[in-house]
């Protein structure tokens, strides 16, 4: 860090965003897909639906943490 800058590139740095993008694509598929077989496939209520979304949506955001960690 020099003059109060931080450096823009480095080994693994320019990445970390796009693996942010990926995790949360990943999160939004999986909250979307477990949303719609929740409601529409085994017609369950909307608020079990949406429970069932965001606990599955959680599950893959850490899933794809740790296999863009490896």
């Amino acid at each position: 860090m020099r003059n109060g800058t931080l450096p823009v590139s480095g080994p693994g740095r320019g990445s970390a965003m796009k693996n942010w993008r990926y995790i949360g694509m990943h999160a939004v598929a999986a909250a979307a897909f477990i949303f719609l077989l929740q409601r529409y496939g085994l017609n369950n209520t909307l608020e079990s639906s949406l429970l069932w979304a965001l606990t599955f949506g959680g599950c893959a955001a850490g899933l794809a943490y740790a296999q863009s960690k490896r």
